[in-house]
């Protein structure tokens, strides 16, 4: 009797092992659940502003014998502003410096395929004007100003830069230089070469 009671003792728990073994056995024999996988407390931030626009080392000549720079002035170069910028700029964010008593060539050509466009160089000022002003220096503008240039359309500004200080190259169809199509210009007494380069954040 009592070898019958010790095999049955040994059945019971031969089965619960396996039945251990089969993942079906009852709630005591299973493994504890994993933990969820850990989060961290703070999501990394998402950027809200795009990269900045590249600057073209093409877009500038210079010509140290004949003290000549010779810019590519490109309206509407991306979609940046609703195509409202300057060789992807807008708001003064491109500066061009070139040495005093300098001569200055401006190739504009409008590449937006939407709107005219204009250029001229004036003084800095605030606010800006909503159109066409006195350009600082003499035939510092292309034509038709107010009305622009269509897309695909070019002219040239030539102008000597014989005044010191802090300009800007500006769109002077009727609200698009208010809306941001404008970069700086700068003519320096000491700097020996013209340059291009972004303008450092808080400039103006």
């Amino acid at each position: 009797m009592r070898s019958t009671v010790q095999l049955a003792a040994w059945v019971v728990a031969c089965s619960v092992g396996v039945m251990g073994m089969s993942g079906t056995t009852i709630a005591s024999a299973q493994a504890p659940p994993a933990p969820p996988p850990s989060r961290p407390s703070h999501p990394p931030p998402v950027p809200t502003t795009p990269p900045s626009q590249a600057i073209d080392c093409t877009w500038l000549a210079v010509d140290t014998t004949a003290k000549t720079a010779t810019f590519q002035l490109i309206a509407g170069l991306t979609g940046l502003n609703g195509a409202l910028n300057f060789n992807g700029f807008r708001d003064g964010g491109l500066t061009f410096t070139v040495p005093f008593n300098w001569n200055v060539v401006m190739h504009f050509t409008n590449r937006d395929g939407d709107l005219p466009h204009s250029a001229e160089v004036i003084p800095e000022v605030k606010p800006l004007p909503a159109g066409a002003v006195d350009p600082a220096f003499d035939r510092a503008m292309t034509l038709r100003l107010g009305q622009g240039f269509e897309a695909g359309a070019e002219d040239d500004i030539r102008f000597v830069a014989n005044k010191v200080g802090s300009f800007i190259i500006f769109c002077a169809v009727p609200g698009h230089g208010l809306a941001g199509m404008w970069i700086r210009f700068k003519v320096s007494r000491t700097d020996k070469r013209p340059t291009l380069a972004a303008t450092p954040a808080g400039a103006g």
